[in-house]
């Protein structure tokens, strides 16, 4: 390593700004040896605006590195890879502030992790280590921890790189591929585990070169349900395991079944029944995969509910860290892992203190535990918070988002308001789509209903302002035009509804899909709206129940039987009914 040169000498507090130019270099061992890491002393790189100090104890070397607290500081290693492959950077640093300080990292120019958390330390005195992994070439490597706030970043005591050769072994086969549970439009599928020299990041189920369905996990399951198959229609699959290098496995077994004959389309609303009474605001409901149960969620008091179709509930939990606005938001959706059985995942929307969230906890029949977030950075306000969840046919998570009463947001593609939004289980941005972030459409003012039919379509229900409600075709990169269209408009470049309505007859919340008929429940219309699907276009609209039950908030598809299940909203500020009014019911399809 060469000694490095200081360009700025003056001192901000404990803010990182530094040039590190090594030229020392980073080997790269063997899979089957471990790895040797080199080690870079911040003290001996380049420094740009800041200085090596040693005013602080237990550091490495002769001292560490302190930079100005601006924005764009950097530091930039050049490390010499014996081969291409996979480098992990572990830096060194205290940061003895209350907060995260917080840079990106790139290589080669181009970023790989924007805004790298380095969390607080104890003090100056105490030391901790962030670890990140990514791709390395064969040769020189530019690697920069660029600053992207005032406050710079921490101090800097060493980086240690460790290079590992690529990964060139595939898994083994995964093994014996099971089907159950076949239905018109979906089949559970279970296979063995395979194996590899470094883990199974991965599973695709495929027929041919066709790629249904992608179970991710660490490690991922080995179980999962395709949803959207033609009925009537025969299939051929099988499954193989992927790494993270990217290596295939060969195929599982191949299994072949015919879907059955399709369900008669339509029908119509012809028997409602109480479920249970004694609810107060029940925002979002949806069902466990064996239809024996659904939880439901009742917004106020953030409670979580395990109800049966015998009309028994029990308080599962309760979601941590949600809180009310005082109006719309507080506890909203949720989703149930589609490899529940496996992974035992649920998902929550909720507001929070600095805003709405989307989190993952895990349920295990009778009991909620382990919350993580999963996505934050939602703006919240008293009204127009969205909150609806719902897994797709391709396995990702969709998430409606209220433009939370600034208008602007929902033109704005990066933002998260305003927005229907699309991402893994781990709540990342998924993979394909259209703007390289979260956002699947934009231009939405609150929507709160989402529900895919059985062709794999995406339906969504959108509160309007005070002339139209909107029922919408969602597809990736569409604009829907709020704030500039509510309802149809001849604006270049925005998406019609496929169905608008007057907001005193909708006011529309949830949807739900029953042999290829959307049902829409409405607030203020206080009605249920049945709509048919017709490819992409959509039948005649016509109500029921119209004032019979108050304002409607969610509707739900039973699995497996033509039913749904209906909630009512009549103790918030609108309804204004007390505590327990509100109540669940049963409708029969026939």
């Amino acid at each position: 390593m060469r000694v490095g040169t200081l360009t700025t000498a003056r001192r901000g507090t404990a803010a990182l700004a530094v040039v590190l130019l090594c030229a020392g270099p980073v080997h790269a061992a063997p899979r089957s040896a471990a790895a040797t890491a080199t080690r870079y002393e911040a003290e001996s790189a380049t420094i740009v605006r800041g200085a090596a100090e040693s005013n602080h104890s237990g550091y490495s070397g002769t001292g560490f590195v302190n930079g100005d607290n601006v924005v764009g500081s950097y530091v930039e290693f050049t490390v010499d890879a014996a081969t291409a492959g996979t480098a992990r950077i572990a830096v060194r640093y205290a940061n003895g502030t209350a907060a995260s300080r917080a840079a990106d990292i790139a290589v080669g120019g181009e970023t790989v992790f924007a805004a790298h958390a380095f969390r607080a330390t104890a003090d100056w005195n105490t030391w901790a280590t962030s670890t990140v992994t990514t791709p390395v070439t064969a040769g020189g490597n530019r690697i920069r921890l660029t600053s992207t706030t005032a406050d710079g970043l921490p101090n800097l005591d060493y980086v240690d790189v460790t290079v590992t050769a690529p990964d060139s072994t595939p898994p083994t086969a995964p093994g014996s591929l099971s089907t159950s549970g076949l239905t018109a439009n979906g089949v559970a599928l279970k296979w063995g585990a395979a194996t590899d020299d470094t883990a199974v990041t991965a599973y695709e189920v495929r027929s041919g070169n066709t790629v249904y369905k992608t179970v991710t996990g660490t490690p991922p399951a080995t179980t999962t349900t395709l949803t959207g198959l033609a009925c009537a229609s025969p299939y051929s699959l099988d499954v193989v395991a992927k790494d993270a290098a990217g290596n295939v496995s060969p195929p599982s077994n191949t299994v072949a079944f015919t879907t059955p004959a399709c369900t008669a389309d339509g029908g119509v609303p012809s028997d409602i029944t109480p479920v249970s009474t004694g609810w107060t605001i029940p925002w979002g409901t949806h069902w466990m995969p064996d239809g024996t149960s659904a939880l439901v969620t009742e917004r106020d008091s953030f409670k979580v509910f395990k109800a049966t179709p015998a009309g028994t509930r029990k308080q599962v939990g309760t979601v941590p860290e949600a809180v009310t606005t005082g109006g719309e938001g507080g506890l909203l959706g949720v989703a149930v892992d589609p490899d529940w059985s496996a992974n035992h995942y649920v998902y929550f929307m909720h507001t929070a203190s600095e805003g709405n969230r989307v989190a993952r906890m895990t349920y295990d029949g009778s009991t909620l535990g382990g919350y993580k977030v999963l996505l934050k950075g939602i703006k919240k306000n008293k009204y127009h918070n969205g909150g609806r969840l719902a897994f797709g046919p391709d396995g990702y998570l969709y998430a409606s988002t209220g433009e939370a009463q600034d208008r602007d947001l929902a033109q704005d593609k990066n933002s998260l308001n305003g927005k229907v939004l699309r991402m893994t289980r781990d709540g990342k941005a998924a993979p394909g789509n259209p703007f390289g972030n979260h956002v699947y459409s934009y231009g939405h003012r609150n929507p709160q209903g989402l529900a895919f039919d059985r062709d794999g379509r995406l339906w969504e229900a959108e509160f309007g302002d005070s002339s139209k409600d909107e029922l919408n075709l969602i597809q990736p990169g569409r604009n829907y035009g709020w704030p500039i269209c509510e309802g149809s408009c001849s604006t270049a470049g925005m998406t019609d509804p496929k169905k608008t309505w007057k907001v005193s007859e909708a006011s529309p919340s949830g949807i739900a899909v029953v042999r290829n008929v959307i049902y829409m429940a409405a607030l203020r219309g206080e009605r249920l709206w049945r709509v048919p699907i017709d490819g992409e276009n959509l039948g005649t609209p016509t109500a029921y129940y119209v004032g019979s039950y108050g304002r409607l908030r969610t509707v739900t598809a039973v699995p497996g039987r033509d039913e749904l299940w209906l909630s009512t909203t009549n103790c918030d500020i609108n309804g204004k009914e007390p505590p327990g009014a509100d109540e669940l019911f049963r409708v029969s399809i026939t």
